[in-house]
């Protein structure tokens, strides 16, 4: 245990060194205050242009929120992926690992304690950047979506599979080819959740399976499916009155397997770097 808390305490100080906590909290301010700014011209028009009823305006408000959680959704899952995708591979390539294996620690505690830190990190970017979400729709629209306490768990969840996978894949792989079969599932994943959307509404069997299929090999964008349809009134989901409104839902038995998919990544990459030549 101390040596997996020690790589892990090492781990967050060599991102703090090289900023990459710094360029990633850039980036959060950066999106919120555009967010920010946006949703003050359209929350100042539904207020006081003369706007829609109260029901439509809660509906609006509601919609721009998770318009700001989708926006969360994609950064959090491009901040675990660039986070950990050259730690070990780079590492291998440099020799700092035969430094550290070379050490009396295991092979395995490398891998968990460096899983342990960029897991943390991305889910307090996660939470810095949904907080902030949250807080320009309270001030500036008045405004609680319902449904976070089971909402919010789920869109961390997605930030862990996601370092999990990145860094099974550093285990592996090279940075590049890592990189790009993380972006790659990513695709995958977003490309498939519309099909099964869009079958979904349509009536067709076969484009819900392939979503389905799609969502095995990557569960994110099934996790966001999921989380969106408990963060919105129950009228809006049921009508589909927007595109965070999924015509056909993940079931909770898709969160467990997002659960089990992060362990079995995370095995497979504590696997990969103990068979690897250092």
């Amino acid at each position: 245990m101390k040596a997996l808390l020690t790589i892990t305490h090492l781990t967050l100080h060599e991102a703090g060194r090289r900023r990459i906590l710094t360029a990633t909290l850039i980036g959060a301010l950066a999106f919120l205050v555009l967010y920010g700014i946006g949703f003050h011209f359209v929350a100042r028009h539904i207020h006081e242009q003369g706007g829609p009823s109260a029901l439509r305006q809660r509906f609006l408000l509601n919609f721009l929120t998770l318009a700001g959680f989708y926006a969360t959704h994609f950064l959090t899952l491009m901040t675990a992926v660039l986070l950990p995708v050259d730690t070990l591979s780079g590492e291998i390539s440099s020799g700092v690992a035969q430094t550290l294996a070379s050490k009396p620690i295991r092979r395995a505690d490398i891998v968990l304690g460096k899983w342990l830190a960029f897991s943390t990190v991305a889910v307090a970017y996660f939470a810095v950047v949904a907080g902030g979400v949250l807080l320009v729709a309270r001030v500036i629209g008045h405004f609680t979506p319902p449904g976070l306490s089971q909402g919010l768990p789920i869109m961390a969840l997605e930030a862990v599979v996601f370092v999990s996978l990145s860094l099974a894949g550093g285990a592996r792989l090279s940075t590049v080819t890592n990189g790009i079969l993380a972006f790659g599932l990513y695709g995958l994943a977003f490309i498939g959740s519309w099909v099964e959307q869009v079958g979904a509404l349509a009536g067709n069997l076969a484009a819900q399976n392939v979503g389905t299929v799609a969502s095995l090999l990557m569960p994110t964008e099934a996790l966001w499916q999921r989380a969106a349809y408990h963060m919105q009134p129950s009228i809006m989901r049921d009508l589909h009155l927007t595109p965070f409104s999924p015509a056909s839902l993940p079931s909770l038995v898709m969160v467990w397997y997002a659960i089990a998919y992060a362990l079995l990544a995370l095995a497979w990459g504590v696997q990969g770097f103990r068979k690897r030549a250092l």
